[in-house]
Order: structure tokens, then sequence, then C-alpha cells
């Protein structure tokens, strides 16, 4: 079965993202980014 979900982290890459998954024994079939906020302290920066 698969089921879908949309997560919204801070500081990590979808790489980390999966090798928790894992860690936790789920399997991921695939991670897809689709939007990225700038952090406040990027914005700030600028």
């Amino acid at each position: 079965m698969d089921i879908n979900y949309i997560l919204k982290v801070q500081d990590a890459k979808a790489v980390d993202i999966q090798k928790a998954l894992k860690a936790a024994e789920i399997t991921v079939t695939s991670i897809t980014e689709i939007h990225k906020d700038k952090s406040e302290a990027a914005e700030k920066a600028s």
C-alpha cells in the first residue's frame, strides 16, 4: 500500500529524511521537493 505525506522540515536534506525514516523501518519510495521558503536568517542577510 502506498501512502502520501507532506512534510515541512527545517535544516534537513532529502537524503537525511530518507535515512531517518529507514532507521525507523519505514520504506520511502520517493521524496520530491515542492517548495523552498527562505529562512529568516537568509532574509535578514539579504
